[in-house]
């Protein structure tokens, strides 16, 4: 059984020092050593951003797509080769600005793959822009009289979408994100895990004292029921979506393959494309 360094590289990552995009990709390899999986079993794509660097700092199949389109290829592996286990990897620039509606489409379709979402509230590759999960009056180059928009609230948006798996921590917190990461891999669906990554260089409000200062643990709630989908969503509005922890869970619906009318188990390149002659005068006679 492989260990967490057995999914480590030799190559260094370029992430400014501090940023919480370090203890991401430490908490995948540590959740996909402690679901038992091997660096071949999984296939990690990401999108454009800083984050999107992250499928080449992890010994396993990795693909660098383009921006806001690590979801579209993410599902194509996973339909292409149901045995391989499937992460998708942007920032919330990516996956909730340009990437945004593939992120509903995917979550309503509920394919079974994760999603972690390393969200910083601000464009950091491109030097500090505002980000779709920046505060109403955000100052940053593209806002120097401050931000005029509403936050956008990707999680209750998720809820919104028939979300079966929706989940939020705090990158300084490694072992409640590895935790969730083992159990969005282990559910039977789409999994959405955003993450609160602080970005040290060009974010100056949402720090880790700020992070560390508004987060409610959702292990510290009494009687918060996971299940509950109604809880949830009112969880989400009453405290601005400032929550850590396994915020909704549904066990129940079966995810797209499971559903599918003749999806096959074995891989595309195990199975057969031989079409049989009488098959084929089918096909022909039904365009006749």
């Amino acid at each position: 059984m492989a260990t967490f360094k057995e999914f480590r590289n030799n190559i260094k990552p370029n992430w400014c020092p501090g940023c919480g995009d370090f203890s991401i990709q430490a908490a995948i390899q540590r959740a996909a050593a402690a679901v038992g999986l091997e660096p071949e079993n999984l296939a990690v794509i990401s999108g454009i951003g800083c984050s999107g660097r992250i499928s080449g700092y992890i010994n396993a199949y990795g693909l660098h797509g383009i921006h806001g389109r690590a979801l579209p290829i993410a599902q194509g592996v996973k339909l292409a080769n149901r045995d391989l286990t499937v992460i998708a990897s942007g920032g919330d620039g990516d996956g909730f600005a340009i990437g945004m509606g593939h992120t509903v489409h995917a979550i309503r379709r509920n394919i079974n793959i994760t999603y972690i979402v390393m969200d910083n509230q601000i464009y950091g590759l491109t030097k500090g822009q505002t980000s779709p999960r920046s505060g109403e009056g955000f100052k940053t180059k593209s806002t120097p009289e401050g931000s005029v928009e509403s936050t956008l609230s990707p999680l209750e948006i998720a809820l919104a979408s028939g979300a079966t798996f929706v989940a939020q921590s705090f990158s300084s917190d490694l072992k409640q994100l590895t935790s969730l990461i083992e159990q969005g891999i282990q559910h039977e669906g789409f999994s959405l895990i955003n993450v609160f990554s602080p970005c040290v260089t060009f974010n100056k409000v949402n720090t880790y004292d700020w992070f560390k200062e508004n987060i409610i643990n959702l292990d510290t709630v009494p009687d918060y029921d996971p299940s509950n989908r109604a809880m949830a969503m009112s969880k989400l509005m009453e405290t601005g979506s400032m929550i850590t922890g396994l915020i909704y869970q549904n066990k129940e619906k079966k995810s797209y393959e499971n559903m599918v009318h003749g999806f096959k188990e074995e891989p595309l390149a195990q199975q057969s494309l031989a079409l049989e002659k009488a098959e084929f005068d089918k096909l022909v006679a039904e365009f006749v």
